[in-house]
């Protein structure tokens, strides 16, 4: 039975599905502003494996990840770009998924964006004003009132006086408590509006969430994740909305991601530390950012150093390189193997356990690699299929190990070249000429092995 760790109540919690036929998971997406950053990689590399992990268990997930394309970043954004709003989202947008597809990340089901739900953000916020959970603000806001929301501050523990207390500092106005939250903003001049029953504006980021995964999952559904960073306010008011405007639960578990450092420090431009997605992946094989993600359990800080990326890069080849000699031969092994993968990854979605699985299997079919050949290669083939359950170990073997992400095509057939070249000279005694192109081989990075007459080559 998979545990996860839920962050209601912070407990491990045996995984029972509303429905056996379906499970549902909402998980926050992008704000599409900018360039996706380490953070991002992180957090949706972990839902993606935990999708695909549940499907890997026989579970029919319908998989929500939204997409927000309204904000107030996004209108600045887009003012200083000299850019129409729009086109910036969709310029964005594109971006992202270019990101995602080379971290191996699956499109979800359904990626909602809120300027396509507007009436049902509205039905919702006009279903919180009948029920008397919101109101209208003379400049026609209309806010949430956090005092008639039930148990609000349960998810993230906060102190809700304490936070009263310190919000007061900056008291708005508007607001009948500091903690109340917009709902609907009015309109204001050169900004995009929709119309509603309190005029032209636009939604408030917690409305959008709360609308959509109703409208996709149900009102009461499986599984809500995101970020650490979003459950408090986000999730919490999140929360507040949903269980105000409906009877009933809401979600059962709730799974957040632990935050990425950079040597130790939390990611931050004036920090000068801020790294895009894009920038590792100009540096960086997407698998082996994935690899690195999933060395740490989901749940827990992260710490990006070069050293440890490159930890991971020299991991996944020690994986592939196993994979070279794998075939279509089942294991007489393959359940026990199984059983240990299914143990990590059914203990709260353990993937440094599941890898260390992987490493066990790889250290094992190398050893048998010289007396039991046959056997050698079908844990090798055992272990692609773990790793692909994982998202990885879904390339060529060797295709992969003579990647550089530096590369482009023609440096790659420059390459390529220059080995046959050197094969050819060894073939012909010339052995000066082969150790000269040798030598400029392992300049760029490239490890040779002769052998039975054939030269193999990878990426050091």
């Amino acid at each position: 039975m998979i545990k996860l760790t839920n962050t209601l109540g912070g407990e491990k919690q045996a995984f029972i599905p509303i429905n056996a036929d379906q499970i549902g998971i909402y998980v926050c997406g992008v704000t599409v502003y900018d360039l996706c950053h380490l953070g991002h990689g992180r957090t949706f590399v972990a839902f993606d494996t935990i999708v695909r992990y549940l499907r890997h268990s026989g579970y029919n997930v319908k998989f929500v990840r939204n997409i927000t394309d309204i904000d107030d970043k996004i209108i600045q954004r887009a003012i200083e770009a000299g850019e129409d709003w729009q086109q910036l989202v969709a310029r964005m947008t594109a971006e992202m998924h270019q990101d995602f597809a080379a971290l191996n990340i699956l499109p979800p089901d359904v990626e909602p964006k809120p300027t396509e739900h507007i009436p049902e953000i509205i039905s919702l916020i006009e279903r919180l004003i009948a029920r008397g959970h919101a109101y209208l603000t003379p400049e026609q806001d209309v806010m949430f009132s956090t005092a008639s929301a039930k148990d609000y501050g349960r998810l993230s523990g906060q102190n809700i006086e304490q936070l009263q207390a310190g919000a007061r500092v900056t008291v708005n106005p508007k607001k009948q408590s500091p903690l109340d939250f917009v709902l609907w903003k009015a309109a204001k001049p050169g900004e995009p509006s929709w119309n509603s029953p309190w005029g032209a504006g636009r939604p408030g980021w917690h409305i959008e969430c709360s609308a959509m995964n109703s409208h996709h999952l149900g009102t009461h559904f499986d599984i809500h994740g995101g970020g650490a960073d979003l459950i408090f306010p986000h999730h919490e008011n999140e929360i507040a909305q949903s269980t105000s405007a409906h009877d009933g639960p809401y979600v059962n578990y709730w799974l957040h991601t632990g935050m990425v450092t950079v040597d130790q420090e939390k990611m931050s431009k004036s920090l000068n530390n801020f790294l895009t997605l894009r920038d590792m992946l100009q540096r960086y094989n997407g698998e082996v950012l994935r690899l690195f993600y999933l060395s740490g359990h989901y749940r827990k800080p992260l710490n990006f150093t070069p050293d440890n990326v490159d930890s991971a890069r020299a991991a996944l080849a020690r994986l592939y390189s196993v994979c070279c000699f794998a075939s279509d031969v089942e294991s007489r092994d393959r359940a026990a193997w199984e059983e240990r993968f299914r143990l990590a990854m059914d203990d709260d979605f353990n993937t440094p356990r599941a890898l260390a699985v992987m490493f066990d299997l790889a250290r094992v079919a190398n050893q048998k690699l010289k007396e039991e050949p046959d056997e050698a290669a079908a844990l090798a083939t055992t272990l692609k299929h773990l790793g692909q359950v994982l998202g990885l170990l879904y390339q060529e073997p060797e295709r992969y190990l003579q990647s550089n992400p530096r590369w482009d095509e023609a440096k790659m057939q420059y390459i390529t070249a220059q080995v046959q070249a050197r094969e050819d000279a060894r073939h012909n005694h010339e052995w000066q000429r082969a150790d000269e192109i040798r030598a400029w081989l392992e300049a760029q990075g490239i490890e040779l092995e002769d052998q039975n007459g054939r030269t193999s080559w990878k990426v050091k």
